[in-house]
């Protein structure tokens, strides 16, 4: 069966009421609240929760560009808090007194909460939008031996932890689909466990800094994180995690291509903080409702080879209770947690 990790969930999936007791009613996918009381907000703190350099840094701080630049709000200062997939992030989150803080969040952090159980859950705050999907994708140093995405994996299988794979946080996405390609190669949890050597990092440049001192045999991570590097001819590509061709690396063949059966897209969103009152969220939902119909957001998920997956109101809560039980499941499948 197909590993295709993020759907949209229909609105008769599982309802996530406790998610947060203050998510706008009416707002849907591509519209705002409905609602005369919507707070007006002049001002947002964009919280990433990973160091510079990564998807989520780009994510933070195109989202601010966008607010600034198109003049929806006068200040939209970004912070950079992080550690353990996100959830030191989440941790901040969750002391957060201003109610106009919004965090990017993702299918990383939905993992990270999972491996290092994490005190502070998402379910604790109030979901904003769902933003953008990325494919994922597996690259090696230029001068590597491994020429396809079959070579690197048997070599894993092979010879197990001397084959070095970098990429994000454990148990986050990318560390999930090492997993689900040695599952494909017909390892069981245990023995994906013992087999797979991954480093996790912090943010997107040690990835790569790791990669180009040719101190990891192979790197996964988003498309648009490594596509500048296999331009440069620094790095090559040997797959992509999406069902088609990647916009930003139309010549990388798919997984499946490559005889892969695994089909696997990375999703970016926005979080505010919980317990925030039904006019605050409603007010931050029609922001980055207005965000997102701009002509510069289009904008840049055409130059970073986002694709639009715009989600907000309940259906988007109702995505994300989905998504936690589906990773949590996976996670276990592959022996990542117990």
């Amino acid at each position: 069966m197909r590993r295709t990790i993020i759907a949209l969930v229909p609105l008769a999936a599982l309802s996530l009421a406790a998610l947060t007791g203050c998510n706008p009613q009416g707002a849907g996918a591509g519209g705002a609240a409905a609602s005369d009381d919507a707070a007006s907000i002049d001002s947002v703190n964009i919280v990433v929760p990973a160091d510079p350099g990564g998807g989520w840094d780009q994510t933070g701080r195109a989202v601010s560009d966008v607010l600034t630049g198109d003049g929806l709000v006068g200040t939209a200062a970004v912070s950079n808090v992080g550690g353990a997939g996100g959830t030191v992030g989440l941790a901040s989150l969750a002391n957060e007194r201003d109610p106009y803080t919004l965090m990017v969040t993702g299918l990383v952090m939905v993992g990270a909460v999972e491996t290092n159980a994490a005190e502070n859950r998402i379910e604790d705050t109030t979901p904003i939008a769902r933003l953008t999907e990325e494919p994922l994708v597996v690259v090696v140093p230029a001068a590597s031996e491994f020429q396809t995405l079959k070579d690197l994996i048997d070599a894993v299988v092979a010879d197990g932890q001397g084959v070095t794979i970098t990429g994000g946080s454990a148990g986050g996405a990318d560390h999930i689909l090492a997993g689900l390609l040695l599952e494909e190669a017909g390892l069981t949890g245990a023995d994906i466990t013992e087999k797979l050597n991954y480093v996790p990092n912090a943010g997107g440049g040690e990835a790569v800094s790791l990669l180009l001192g040719n101190n990891a045999a192979a790197g996964i991570s988003g498309v648009g994180e490594f596509a500048e590097y296999v331009e440069s001819g620094d790095l090559r590509a040997l797959a992509v995690s999406s069902e088609e061709a990647a916009t930003l690396l139309p010549d990388v063949p798919t997984m499946t291509s490559e005889g892969f059966d695994v089909v696997y897209t990375n999703w970016r969103g926005l979080l505010a903080p919980g317990g925030i009152s039904e006019a605050d969220a409603a007010g931050l939902t029609a922001l980055v409702t207005d965000m997102h119909e701009s002509g510069a957001w289009k904008t840049v998920l055409e130059e970073r080879g986002w694709t639009d997956a715009f989600l907000t109101g309940d259906e988007f809560t109702s995505f994300v209770g989905e998504n936690i039980v589906d990773v949590s499941g996976t996670l276990k499948n592959i022996g990542l947690v117990s």
